[in-house]
C-alpha cells in the first residue's frame, strides 16, 4: 500500500487489521485510490454518495428475492429520502427503524388493491449472510467541505460505524471536539445512518451515539462480565465489531427516547450489555430453572430501568410465541415512571403507557387472561388469596424492579401462585442480604453483577462522599437509639399509609425527639448554610422522616435561607471590588433559588396538616399544575431544593443533583 504516513496511521493500520484480519470485514483503503463509477472500487458516483447503492441493492435482492425492479427502485428511494425540514437526529431515528425493521414497499394484489411489505435490509439472524466492508480515508464531499474520516464501517452498503482516531499522547475527547463536530457541521449526511461513534487513541477509547455530548460516550472494556477490562481500541473493536455482537447492538440495544420533550438516542454501556444478554441466556432455559431467571443486580446509577428496557425490547424481538411482560414495582410513582419510559423509548410500540397499566386487583386478572404484550402493576395487587392460578397459552416473564424489599415478601408467594408457569426476574441495585431469603425464593440466585466500586471505576455512576453533619449540630443531644425495629416500621410506613399510625404509637418517644421543633430548627439552620456555601455545585434533596416534617422542615429552611440572604447583603457592602462581583453573583442564585415539597396524597391530608398548623394546600397546588420533576432534573431551572420523605427517593435519576441531606433512619436497600 502506498500512501502518505499521517500521525494516527499506525493506530489506523492496526484497527483495519484487526476488521480484517480477526473479524471479517472486508478492508479497502480509499484515498487516492479509489475509482468512481457503478463498476469502480465503491460504485459510488460522486464523494457526495455516503450509501453505497451498489451493495445495498445487492443485499436487498439477496435477502428479498420476491422483489421486482419497480419495488427495488422504491425501496432504494425510501432509504434516501429525507424531510428537508429533519433534524439529523430526527432523521437518523427515520432511517434507524427502517434498518432494524425492514423498508416498506408496494405490493400489488389481484383487482386492483395494494398492499405494504418489508423488505429485509440486514439479516439479523445470519451475521455471515451479510457483507461487512471497512473502508479507509474515504472522501466524503459536503456542499462547501471535503472530508476524509478514518475509518467508516458498512454493512450491505449502509454507514453505521464512524471511527476517529487520534495518536496516542492526544486526549480522546479531541477526536470529538476538533474532528467529529467538525464532520457534523460540514458533512452531517455522513451521519445519517450512523449507529456506532468510535473515538480512540489507541491506548484510550469511547463509544457514543448521534446527539450525545461527550460526557455521554464511555467505554467498552469487557468482553465478559467477570474480566478486569481494558480501555484499548482492540478491545473495544473486538467487542463491538465481531459480526454477531455488532449486529446485536444494532437490532436490540439503541433506544430513542423522547422522554422531556426532547430524543436522546440510548447505546447500551458495556455492562449493560453483557448483563441482559445474560438474562436472554437464563431466560432461553426458563423452564429447566421452574421459571426462576436470577437476580439482576446493577448498582443504582448505572441504568437499571434502561436494562429492563432492552431485555423486554430482545424478548420481544427474539422470541416467539408473543408473551406477556409484567413489570412489577412497588409505589404508585414508580410504576408511573417505568411505564412512562417503556412508552417514551417506543418500546411499547405506537400505545399509550395508560392501557397497560392495571388500575386494580380485578383488572390485573382480566389483563392476565388475556396476552397484552406489556402489564404494569403494583407488587401489592396480588393480594387476594382466593385467587385460582392462571395456566395462559402463551409465556409470562414477570420483571420485577428494586426486588429486594422487604414487602415483596407479603405477596411474593401469592404472585407465584396465581401465575405457576411464569418466568421471574428480579432487578435490584443492591446486594441481596445473607438473610434475604425470600428474593432468592422467588427469583434465583444472580444472574449479572455490577458493583458500585465497578460502576465508580468505569465511570458510569459518581463517587459518594458522606460527611456526618451531625457533629456540626452540638445543640441536639438527645437522639434515640435507632434499632433495627425502628428501622423495618419507618420502611413499612412509608409503603402503606395505614402503618403511620402503628409507627407513631410503638415508637411515639422516638419520633417525637426525631420531630422536636429545637432540633428541626438546629438542623435547618446548618442547611441553609451548608448548601449555600455549596451554590456552584448542583441541586440538593432533603430527605425528611415523614410527610409532616417535610413541610415543617420547608417552613423553617425558609427562615433560615432568608437570613442567609441578609447576612450576604451585608457582607457585600463591605466587600472588595472583586469579591463583591462573586457575592452579588451568588446572592442573586440564593434569591432565584426555589424549594418544593414532594409527598404522595393520602386521604385527609389537609385535616392531618391542619392540626399542625400547617398549610398543605399550597405545596399540593404546586405538585399538582407543576411539573417538578421535569423542573428539578432541568440543571438550568431555579427549582433547587425538594423536601421529600419517600417520593423520588427510588428510580429518580437527576445528573444535577449534588446533594442529598439525609434526616431519615434508613438501612440497607434503602438507605441505597
Amino acid at each position: 500500500m502506498s500512501h502518505d504516513y499521517s500521525e494516527n496511521v499506525l493506530i489506523q493500520e492496526s484497527a483495519a487489521d484487526l476488521l480484517r484480519d480477526e473479524l471479517g470485514w472486508e478492508v479497502v483503503y480509499a484515498y487516492n485510490t479509489e475509482q468512481l463509477g457503478e463498476a469502480g472500487t465503491l460504485g459510488r458516483k460522486s464523494y457526495k454518495e455516503i450509501l453505497l447503492t451498489r451493495y445495498f441493492r445487492e443485499a436487498l435482492l439477496h435477502l428479498n428475492p420476491w422483489l421486482t425492479p419497480t419495488q427495488l427502485d422504491e425501496a432504494q428511494r425510501l432509504m434516501e429520502h429525507r424531510l428537508s425540514t429533519a433534524s439529523l437526529l430526527q432523521i437518523n431515528e427515520e432511517k434507524y427503524f427502517l434498518i432494524r425493521d425492514g423498508i416498506p414497499v408496494t405490493v400489488k394484489k389481484p383487482g386492483g388493491r395494494t398492499e405494504k411489505k418489508y423488505a429485509a435490509v440486514i439479516d439479523f439472524q445470519n451475521p455471515e449472510n451479510n457483507r461487512f466492508l471497512a473502508v479507509q480515508e474515504l472522501k466524503v464531499d459536503g456542499d462547501l467541505y471535503h472530508k476524509r474520516p478514518d475509518i467508516v464501517g458498512f454493512v450491505n452498503g449502509i454507514p453505521l460505524l464512524f471511527v476517529e482516531l487520534k495518536v496516542a499522547g492526544v486526549d480522546v475527547q479531541d477526536a470529538y471536539t476538533n474532528n467529529y463536530t467538525d464532520y457534523l457541521d460540514t458533512t452531517p449526511h455522513l451521519f445519517y445512518y450512523n449507529a456506532f461513534l468510535i473515538l480512540s487513541n489507541g491506548l484510550e477509547s469511547k463509544v457514543g451515539t448521534l446527539g450525545s455530548k461527550y460526557e455521554f460516550f464511555h467505554d467498552w472494556k469487557r468482553l465478559e462480565e467477570r474480566e478486569p477490562g481494558s480501555v484499548a481500541l482492540e478491545t473495544m473493536l473486538r467487542g463491538i465489531c465481531k459480526k454477531e455482537i455488532f449486529l446485536d447492538l444494532l437490532e436490540n440495544f439503541i433506544l430513542f427516547d423522547h422522554s422531556g420533550g426532547h430524543t436522546a438516542k440510548i447505546l447500551a454501556r458495556n455492562h449493560q450489555y453483557l448483563g441482559v444478554n445474560e438474562a436472554i441466556k437464563a431466560y432461553e432455559a426458563r423452564r429447566l430453572n421452574n421459571g426462576k431467571l436470577g437476580v439482576f443486580w446493577h448498582t443504582q446509577g448505572s441504568g437499571k430501568s434502561y436494562s429492563m428496557l432492552f431485555l423486554a425490547q430482545k424478548i420481544r424481538r427474539k422470541f416467539s410465541g408473543s408473551p406477556t411482560i409484567v413489570v412489577l414495582t412497588d409505589r404508585v410513582e414508580l410504576n408511573k415512571q417505568v411505564s412512562d419510559t417503556f412508552e417514551n423509548c417506543g418500546v411499547l410500540g405506537a400505545a399509550k403507557a395508560g392501557q397497560f397499566i392495571a388500575s386494580g386487583g380485578t383488572d390485573l386478572l382480566d389483563k392476565l387472561r388475556g396476552n397484552p404484550s406489556f402489564v404494569f402493576t403494583l407488587i401489592q395487587k396480588f393480594n387476594r388469596a382466593d385467587m385460582e392460578p392462571i395456566y395462559p397459552d402463551h409465556d409470562i416473564l414477570i420483571m420485577s424492579d428494586e426486588a429486594h424489599r422487604s414487602q415483596y415478601g407479603v405477596y411474593a408467594d401469592k404472585m407465584v401462585r396465581l401465575l405457576p408457569t411464569a418466568s421471574r426476574i428480579g432487578f435490584t441495585g443492591m446486594p441481596l442480604l445473607s438473610s434475604d431469603h425470600i428474593t432468592e425464593r422467588t427469583f434465583g440466585g444472580y444472574i449479572s453483577v455490577y458493583d458500585f466500586q465497578r460502576a465508580v471505576d468505569d465511570g458510569a455512576t459518581v463517587p459518594l462522599y458522606y460527611e456526618n453533619r451531625g457533629e456540626k449540630i452540638l445543640d441536639v443531644k438527645d437522639n434515640p437509639e435507632i434499632t433495627d425495629r425502628i428501622l423495618d416500621a419507618i420502611e413499612q410506613a412509608d409503603m402503606d399509609v395505614n402503618q403511620q399510625d402503628r409507627l407513631e404509637r410503638e415508637f411515639a418517644k422516638e419520633i417525637h425527639v426525631l420531630t422536636a421543633t429545637p432540633r428541626l430548627e438546629c438542623i435547618a439552620h446548618d442547611f441553609a448554610g451548608h448548601y449555600s456555601d455549596l451554590w456552584t455545585s448542583g441541586k440538593a434533596m432533603f430527605v425528611c422522616l415523614n410527610k409532616v416534617t417535610c413541610v415543617r422542615m420547608y417552613d423553617l429552611v425558609q427562615k433560615y435561607w432568608t437570613d442567609e440572604i441578609d447576612t450576604l447583603k451585608e457582607r457585600i457592602k463591605s466587600a472588595s471590588q472583586q469579591e463583591a462581583q462573586e457575592l452579588e453573583r451568588k446572592l442573586q442564585w440564593m434569591q432565584e433559588t426555589e424549594m418544593a415539597v414532594v409527598i404522595s396524597q393520602e386521604q385527609n391530608e389537609v385535616q392531618t396538616f391542619q392540626k399542625w398548623r400547617l398549610d398543605i394546600q399550597t405545596h399540593r397546588t404546586k405538585m399538582e399544575k407543576r411539573e417538578l420533576d421535569k423542573e428539578f432534573k432541568d440543571a438550568d431551572n431555579p427549582l433547587r431544593v425538594v423536601f421529600v420523605c419517600a417520593m423520588w427517593l427510588t428510580g429518580f435519576d437527576v445528573k444535577c443533583l449534588s446533594c442529598l441531606y439525609l434526616d431519615k433512619p434508613l438501612k440497607a436497600h434503602t438507605l441505597m
